[in-house]
Order: C-alpha cells, then structure tokens, then sequence
C-alpha cells in the first residue's frame, strides 16, 4: 500500500527538499491524510482545469512542479484551487526549486542534446544551472530550430549575434535572465532559459551572447513525463498520468 509520504520520501531522495530555495515552498502543500494512494496525476502547474481533471479520474494526489500554495494566503475562497482540492480530496505535492537543482536543468539538457560540464553557479552549494558544450556546430537560427523542435515551442525568442556556431552553452530552466553574468563569466556564447526581460536581451547584445527565450512552460514541461515514468518504476501499484489538460495557457499569434 503506497501512502502520501512514501511519495514525498522518495522524491526527497531524488531530488532533496534541503535544496530548495528560500523563497520555495516546495513539499507537502496539501496534505488530506495517510489513505493509499491509487492514482495519482503529474502536471507543471495546477490549473483549474488539472484539478478537474484529477477529480475526473478519481486521483487522489496531484504531483507538480510548481506548488499550488507558493505565495502565503491572505484570505480563501471556494474557488481558490487548494480549497477546491480539499473540497475534492486530492492532496498536492510539489517539487520546485529542488527539482530545479538535482534534476530538471540535466533532463532539460538530455533534451537538447548538450553534453554537460559544470553547474552554471553555485549558491549556498546548491548548484544552479548547466555549461555545456554542442555536440555539433549550429548558427544562432539552427540552435533555436532545435529548440523548438527538441521542446515543441510554438516561439523561441533570441537575439541573433551572428555566431557561426557555439562552442559553449549556459543552460537554465524556467526563468533564468538573472543569471547572464554567470553564462558570459564561464565563457558561454549562448544561453537557453525563459522569462527573458528586454533588459537583458539589451545587456546580452551588448555583451555578444545570444539569448535563447523558450519559454519558463517549454523549458520545465519535460517535469511531468520524467515523473511518470520513474514514479511508475518505484511505485507499480499507483497509476501515474501526466494531465492531459496541462498546456502552455499562453496563444501566440505568429
């Protein structure tokens, strides 16, 4: 019989809640008691639709990426979506900052085919982001085809700086422009991350490093179906499925 805490315990152990970030609330974020659980759904964010879902399917756990209580709650409502998951009686766990750090920058790596070398930074010895090197040559308009195909962005952003090809690259998952010092300090002359500001891609132009903007849901997406799968291996009593009503919320006209 897997219980809730057999779940979180071995989500620790890939990925350890000591690493998240200060300002996380990764973990248990809605906890309804130590029942089995039998089915559980995987899904980057808990939308309203994800949640409708869970229910649909008798789920009794919600996993994600990003936490459904991240901000403290000043006051509820029916419709705020733990309150709808207790109602419901589906507990949620999340796995953020943590998974950032232990896993989700590799995976999003493996992806996109980089050999990885060495974390993008270190702060308080948790490592933050990848420096990898290509495995082939590509141009700026190349790379971001690559990403696009390897990730299913419908947009890639990007600052063309006329590279031939790339030797070095500096990888971070979801929204990563804070750390374009740390990419240009290691050399890299590219970056892939998402949530880029417009002042960054200024600072990146000026410093003659092509940005890559894929997007903070593209580039964390990859969660859910790594989830599944390793969950599915440590827990065959449990059914795991990634949500399909998990999308990019955002439309792009192009």
């Amino acid at each position: 019989m897997t219980k809730i805490k057999d779940i979180y315990g071995y989500i620790d152990e890939l990925a350890p809640y000591s690493l998240q970030e200060s300002y996380d609330n990764s973990g248990i974020n809605i906890f309804l008691g130590e029942g089995e659980i039998k089915k559980a759904v995987i899904a980057l964010d808990i939308t309203s639709e994800v949640a409708e879902e869970a229910k649909r399917e008798g789920a009794q756990l919600i996993i994600t990426h990003h936490p459904v209580i991240f901000r403290p709650l000043k006051n509820i409502n029916a419709e705020n979506i733990a309150v709808r998951l207790c109602r419901y009686g589906i507990s949620a766990i999340s796995a953020h900052t943590n998974f950032d750090s232990a896993k989700l920058n590799g995976i999003l790596c493996e992806r996109l085919g980089l050999a990885q070398k060495e974390p993008l930074a270190v702060e308080n010895g948790v490592p933050m982001g990848i420096v990898c090197e290509t495995e082939g040559e590509y141009s700026p308009a190349e790379l971001a085809k690559l990403i696009k195909e390897r990730l299913g962005n419908t947009v890639v952003r990007y600052n063309d700086t006329g590279e031939s090809s790339f030797s070095k690259i500096a990888v971070c998952s979801g929204s990563g422009g804070s750390m374009l010092g740390d990419a240009i300090s290691k050399g890299c002359s590219a970056f892939i991350t998402g949530d880029v500001k417009h002042d960054v891609f200024i600072d990146a132009h000026n410093a003659g490093i092509c940005v890559f903007d894929a997007g903070h849901f593209h580039t964390e997406n990859i969660f859910c179906g790594y989830m599944q799968n390793i969950l599915s291996e440590r827990f065959p009593d449990v059914e795991f499925k990634t949500a399909q009503s998990g999308y990019d919320i955002l439309s792009y006209e192009i």
